[in-house]
């Protein structure tokens, strides 16, 4: 496959062609030449309005539903959803029947073949069926293509599990997953409990729901040392202790949901289950505490926290509806009406770093591992927008700035 790109603006902070506009020729899956005025005999000419290049975007967690729940999202239309956003790589989250808890597992998903050019990373169960109780075989499942372990959306309410887990870790460089949730304090809740759940007469979800485990996981990894990663941090105080434990030398790494970026509690007066999330929707002040901590690095990256699910548990009353909602398409125009361009592709490429995936510059010679966007163009999400199977989406109607035309890794591409 041969590929010219013309005029394109390369944003690679590490690399010689930063903020350049140039034509990049690659051939055969890789960059063969950068320069201007190009012409070759190609396959594929690429040329879209303010076209603009960055390294291949990484998404930190993303569900589809096969296998187990195919009517949510395939593999194929997933992987195709992701490509189309901008993503040359995603992390695979365990929510499928069965779990992701089996070296066999984990080897289908890595062998799986897609037109796409989104590759799968495959996060383990932390646990046999995501019970809590027995520990899988991290370090088989690890040789086999894991690159983490954690049970989606659940915390590890075994102490001494989590400790056993981050000494044993060490000895092949693994990262725990633990969300951060005690879900014996407001674990019933459907919204954050505060003014709005109290006017909403919705059951709450204390902040101290989650900084509770995140300062009982903080104290073990002190002990014990070894690599922690927490999805979706969500609250000012979870941000400060995350911060404060990076300031003492721990290895600690976390990640935001795109919804908490973008919304309060406040969007949850209308009881429109599409803003329904977990973790949930929560204040103001926790809102510009999520910002802050992406800005001075506390926070390492953003994660669309992608998750389809089929209608009839999304148009159920408020109380009965399961939280989600699916992001993988909206990720990269909200992003960029609340930071700069730069900075939204670090945070779409810093997880890269933090999960020890393999990061490329956009050079001559190098693979060709490729997000295609504009950063200009201001409107509005749509439904027209989606590409997922499933709709359940809380961003449609949400400003946009700039848009995704595809991605490229190796021989495959994905335009829109």
């Amino acid at each position: 496959m041969k590929i010219l790109l013309k005029n394109a603006t390369i944003i690679d902070p590490k690399g010689a062609f930063h903020l350049q506009e140039v034509d990049v020729y690659i051939q055969d899956g890789k960059i063969d030449s950068i320069g201007t005025n190009l012409t070759h005999e190609v396959d594929i000419t690429v040329k879209k309005d303010n076209l603009h290049l960055s390294i291949g975007w990484f998404d930190s967690s993303v569900c589809f539903g096969e296998p187990g729940f195919e009517e949510r999202e395939t593999l194929a239309n997933g992987l195709y959803t992701a490509a189309l956003s901008g993503f040359t790589a995603i992390a695979l989250e365990p929510e499928t029947q069965p779990t992701i808890d089996s070296q066999s597992a984990v080897v289908q998903l890595k062998n799986y073949h897609s037109e796409h050019p989104t590759t799968i990373h495959p996060i383990a169960a932390f646990t046999k069926g995501q019970a809590g109780k027995l520990m899988t075989e991290l370090y088989d499942l690890q040789n086999n293509g894991a690159i983490a372990f954690g049970d989606f959306l659940r915390p590890i309410e075994n102490p001494e599990l989590l400790k056993t887990a981050l000494l044993y870790a060490q000895r092949f460089n693994a990262i725990i997953l633990s969300s951060p949730q005690e879900n014996r304090i407001g674990g019933n809740g459907v919204a954050h409990e505060g003014n709005s759940s109290t006017q909403l007469g919705l059951s709450g979800i204390p902040s101290l729901n989650e900084t509770l485990q995140i300062t009982r996981d903080l104290h073990i990894l002190a002990y014990t040392g070894g690599r922690l990663h927490i999805p979706f941090v969500s609250t000012k105080q979870g941000v400060d202790l995350i911060r404060k434990a990076k300031s003492q030398g721990l290895t600690v790494s976390c990640s935001v949901a795109l919804a908490n970026l973008c919304y309060t509690e406040e969007a949850l007066f209308g009881f429109d289950t599409r803003f329904k999330v977990k973790p949930p929707l929560r204040t103001a002040t926790d809102r510009a505490a999520l910002k802050e901590g992406l800005l001075d690095g506390t926070i390492d990256m953003v994660s669309s926290h992608h998750q389809p699910l089929n209608k009839e548990l999304k148009q159920v009353e408020f109380e009965h509806a399961t939280p989600g909602t699916i992001g993988l398409e909206a990720a990269f125009s909200l992003l960029n009406t609340l930071f700069p361009t730069q900075k939204v592709i670090q945070l779409l490429t810093k997880g890269r770093t933090s999960f020890g995936l393999k990061i490329t510059k956009i050079e001559e010679g190098q693979p060709a591992n490729l997000s295609l966007f504009t950063p200009n163009g201001a409107g509005k999400f749509s439904a027209e927008d989606l590409s997922s199977t499933s709709q359940n989406c809380a961003f449609i109607g949400h400003n946009t700035q700039g848009k995704v035309y595809g991605s490229i890794n190796g021989s495959k591409i994905a335009l829109k």
